[in-house]
């Protein structure tokens, strides 16, 4: 269609980004501001309900950004764009104004990707043969999605947000859809959307846990790729993120146009009334257009060589740490914008509590190599919005030096993968360093001590979306992804798993009782462990994904929670080490454990014995065969104060851990670290513990306690008897 009488279109600003309206007397004005180094000139195009378009050329380019306005566009004005510039790949250009473009600031998108060439800037051509292809002329707007105007106001109802102090933190890893798809309570039209998250036997069941905050698996806008599309798969886990301010369309419960931002918000509201954070995985590392033979569905079509790296070598290539085909360029300082304007935009305007950055490490990627001090966490630290925020880093990526647990800035949590895989080891009865797992349990000084971080710079998984899921981590040695159509190639062959005997479901009670006691010590160990919890949605509930460890397109009952098949004995247990946690400072410390008295006089915060007793020898540290030791945590040696600046006291623990085969006779140590000592805790027992009673066992110094085969046991000290 050929552009109509651009006279109309008034200069408008460069800023802000995206589309954003106003009133003008009696009208209503939206201004268009879309940046492009690329670009010769820019096209807004508009679409009426039946799909007509009409362009409009942005009359004004200022610094890089194209923009204007035009009057009479309101809220739920479909629109996006077309870049008039060169096609030269042999220089990193890509322009094709054949190809309608999402707006990268676009607050709501309506529809998906329907997979044809025309969505490809090049029409699907060979590019490892022809890397210069010309471009293909076909238009691409029958089958891309849309950019939504969206009002911006909201009743938020006086929202605050719960501010959860770190060291009271308890994640939960959720799937929007994943999380309500099957839940019997839920109503049919609200499951497995934002809706759906907030109903009240959900958060009743997350606020029975003791969970602080909800940690969303991508929500940002993302596509599912042709691959998957071709074989009836989809991106269920959302990692191809397409719009970095708008809300996922598909979890909205109405369905109606730009009504997924104001359910997101009413979702946030929702989550903070009950007391719970939300913080959002976000993909700012990689895009889903992929690399350079893949769709051109924004940024590629926008100015490829500005907000992608390109191979200096070869600019027809695009860089690639993520494994998805490209990374986004952090060099240039429109990218970086694009991020911290989305970051912003998520705190302030959606009121988000934190987020988690999938494979970091590529956002660090100044030249090659991963740099803590690059321009993103410059920017971080020194922002008024985002430096207040939860900040938590997936330590990795697929580049050279891309492992990075414990080299992340100050003000950064991370997902430790090193706990994951030494809790893992020490359960399944790897052997190995005893003082490894000693280490992971008193919260990784040896990984963030040195950067002036706290305990809470940890954050502890056994299983998370990635992987085994909790029930399978106990039941398969090898993955089982058949159903994702790669021959069973995808996924980790790393999962550090044990099945007990048996791959697979088993009717076998034996094999069955050592599963569940599995589970019991895994979640134990969690929850006993310094530093912040992470748990994956379902696996207190008992949830399999029948040994698929990879399950990133399965949009099906392998990744949804089924809520008929609920093990209720496990749900007891954790929430009742919720609640233990919850109630005991010992185990959420603020500071370091030193080994050392808090007070002169004093027995040490934390001190470690071998069965018989005796402190632990370096030698016993270290041996490979070793398989149980001792932990005494001293309640009345807590560094720090309260929030009040109160002195914080708490019950003082020994727990005793064993992977042994066979029992283990623990001796208790002698009477200055414990007269007399009652057990609160055993996973060898049935779930839920039992209160502690004048019938619960009890031991004195010098007493031995008997621990069953890989169990853990926990005794809480009795008070001093005066005399």
């Amino acid at each position: 269609m050929a552009p109509v009488d651009d006279a109309r279109l008034w200069p408008g600003r460069p800023h802000p980004f995206g589309a954003t309206t106003r009133h003008d007397g009696g009208r209503v004005v939206t201004n268009f501001a879309v940046f492009s180094e690329a670009a010769e000139s820019v096209e807004v195009c508009l679409f009426d309900d039946g799909g007509n378009e009409r362009r409009h050329t942005l009359p004004e380019h200022t610094g890089w950004v194209f923009h204007g306005e035009v009057p009479g566009v309101a809220p739920g004005q479909r629109y996006g764009f077309r870049v008039h510039g060169p096609w030269a790949p042999a220089e990193g250009h890509r322009c094709n104004p054949t190809k309608l473009l999402l707006d990268p600031y676009a607050r709501a998108v309506e529809g998906t990707v329907r997979w044809d060439d025309a969505v490809f800037g090049h029409g699907g051509a060979n590019l490892e043969a022809d890397p210069d292809a010309p471009p293909d002329d076909r238009d691409s707007a029958p089958f891309v999605p849309r950019s939504v105007v969206v009002d911006p106001a909201f009743d938020w109802r006086g929202d605050r947000r719960p501010d959860t102090a770190w060291s009271d933190t308890f994640v939960y890893e959720a799937h929007v859809k994943g999380l309500t798809r099957t839940h019997p309570d839920v109503p049919e039209h609200d499951r497995g959307t934002y809706r759906g998250l907030t109903h009240p036997s959900v958060v009743e069941h997350l606020q029975s846990m003791g969970v602080t905050a909800v940690e969303l698996l991508p929500v940002h806008q993302f596509i599912h790729r042709r691959r998957l599309v071709d074989q009836g798969l989809r991106n269920y886990w959302g990692y191809d993120s397409i719009g970095f301010f708008a809300p996922h369309n598909e979890y909205a419960a109405s369905g109606q146009r730009g009504e997924q931002v104001r359910e997101f918000k009413e979702m946030v509201r929702s989550l903070h009334a009950a007391g719970i954070e939300v913080i959002l995985d976000v993909v700012y590392n990689h895009t889903a257009e992929g690399g350079r033979g893949g769709p051109s569905l924004a940024f590629r079509g926008l100015d490829n060589a500005s907000y992608y790296r390109l191979d200096p070598a070869d600019l027809h290539r695009n860089i690639d740490y993520t494994g998805t085909g490209n990374s986004m360029n952090m060099r240039h300082p429109n990218v970086l914008q694009l991020i911290m304007d989305s970051l912003r935009y998520w705190v302030e305007d959606l009121h988000i509590d934190g987020f988690r950055f999938d494979l970091a490490a590529t956002l660090a990627r100044e030249l090659h190599d991963v740099d803590e001090l690059s321009s993103f966490f410059n920017l971080i630290q020194q922002d008024p919005v985002i430096s207040r925020v939860k900040l938590i880093a997936e330590p990795w990526d697929l580049g050279e030096g891309g492992y990075q647990v414990g080299n992340f800035p100050p003000l950064w949590t991370e997902w430790n993968g090193r706990y994951r895989d030494e809790v893992r080891d020490h359960w399944r009865g790897r052997g190995g360093s005893l003082g490894e797992f000693a280490r992971r349990l008193s919260g990784s000084s040896d990984l963030y001590a040195t950067s002036a971080r706290r305990p809470s710079a940890s954050i502890n998984f056994v299983t998370c979306h990635d992987g085994f899921t909790l029930a399978d981590l106990v039941s398969y040695e090898h993955k089982h992804n058949e159903a994702n159509g790669e021959d069973n190639r995808d996924g980790s062959d790393d999962n550090r798993s044990w099945n007990g005997g048996v791959e697979g479901p088993t009717d076998d009670p034996a094999v069955r009782a050592l599963r569940f006691r599995q589970r019991q010590n895994f979640l134990a160990t969690l929850l006993l462990s310094q530093g912040v919890p992470m748990l994956l949605a379902g696996d207190e509930l008992g949830r399999t994904q029948r040994g698929n460890n990879n399950a990133y397109c399965q949009d099906s009952d392998v990744s949804w929670i089924d809520w008929s098949a609920v093990d209720w004995d496990l749900v007891a247990f954790t929430q009742w080490l919720a609640r233990f946690r919850a109630d005991h400072p010992n185990l959420r410390r603020h500071r370091w454990l030193q080994g050392e008295p808090v007070v002169d006089g004093g027995l040490p915060d934390v001190a470690w014995f071998d069965p018989s007793g005796h402190p632990m020898t370096p030698e016993e540290w270290e041996r490979d065969d070793g398989v149980a030791f001792a932990t005494f945590l001293n309640g009345e040696a807590i560094a720090g104060t309260g929030p009040h600046g109160e002195v914080r006291h708490d019950d003082t623990f020994y727990v005793c851990w064993s992977v042994a085969e066979g029992d283990v006779a623990f001796t208790l140590p002698s009477a200055e670290w414990g007269a007399g000592w009652v057990q609160v805790l055993s996973t060898h027992e049935p779930a839920p513990p039992a209160p502690v009673t004048v019938d619960s066992p009890r031991w004195s110094a010098g007493d031995q306690v008997t621990v069953t085969p890989r169990s853990l046991v926990v005794l809480q000290r009795l008070p001093a008897v005066s005399t």
